[in-house]
């Protein structure tokens, strides 16, 4: 069986399906919850194992998310890639169908979540496409669900040969170098959002400045661009980021002088 979307962000329902399932040898997967909320999926998952229940897997089918235009439920895909961090034990199968809500990207989405890993897809399919009788959109042919299964490409996780092997670790290695700079580099960051912090309450100063925070967004995208950096990656990044500084000024702004 598997929980929807609409029943995991409420726990007490989940409490009485783990309940229920109680000694039973059910497998369950569970959708992830309408809104990205990570601890409800995990909440999810943590009542059935406390309930004995033995295979459970994750299905992630997107998420509502304001603003969004592309997709019918946005991947947010680094939310089901923490999940896998979380459970690596678990199977984590992706639905392309409620994450496009329509036919053309459904190619393009089941081999994005292939090349991340996932270990199945959710398709839908309807002898009569257009006349089905919910989510008529995102339904294809018996024939083109067919048909997009033999294009997918499938990955191993590991490839165990020596030159792959020694290739993969000088990469991990760069990649590690560059990530302590740019630990070294955020710290500094939040360094210079302290001195910030302490003018601001020295002179009576918001911690919170909107022009100037638009004026950061809006030229941190377009270097992105020029770099090749998405700008939903380069929102996040300075959401996060911009979070981070508040946070600092914030506890600087309520220290003693």
């Amino acid at each position: 069986m598997w929980i929807g979307a609409r029943t995991t962000v409420n726990p007490f329902s989940v409490q009485e399906v783990a309940d229920a399932l109680r000694g039973t040898n059910v497998p369950v997967l569970v959708k992830n919850p309408i809104n990205p909320d990570l601890e409800l999926w995990s909440g999810a998952i943590e009542r059935l194992q406390k309930a004995g229940v033995k295979e459970i897997g994750m299905i992630h089918r997107g998420f509502s998310n304001y603003g969004n235009l592309e997709y019918r439920n946005a991947p947010m895909w680094h939310l089901p890639i923490e999940m896998k961090r979380r459970f690596p034990e678990l199977v984590m199968i992706s639905d392309p169908s409620h994450i496009c809500g329509n036919r053309l990207m459904l190619q393009s989405v089941s081999q994005k979540s292939i090349d991340l890993d996932f270990d199945g897809l959710m398709i839908e399919s309807h002898v009569d496409p257009d006349n089905a009788w919910s989510d008529a959109k995102q339904q294809v042919t018996p024939e083109r669900l067919n048909e997009m299964l033999e294009e997918l490409v499938w990955r191993e996780e590991n490839v165990n040969s020596e030159d792959f092997v020694t290739a993969l670790a000088k990469f991990r290695e760069q990649i590690n170098h560059i990530d302590d700079e740019l630990m070294e580099l955020i710290g500094q960051r939040m360094k210079v959002a302290d001195k910030i912090g302490a003018y601001k309450r020295d002179n009576n100063v918001t911690i919170l400045q909107t022009n100037r925070w638009n004026e950061i967004l809006e030229k941190a995208v377009n270097r992105g661009k020029m770099l090749g950096l998405s700008q939903e990656f380069i929102m996040r990044y300075f959401d996060a980021l911009h979070l981070e500084s508040i946070g600092h000024q914030n506890k600087v702004m309520y220290d003693e002088k």
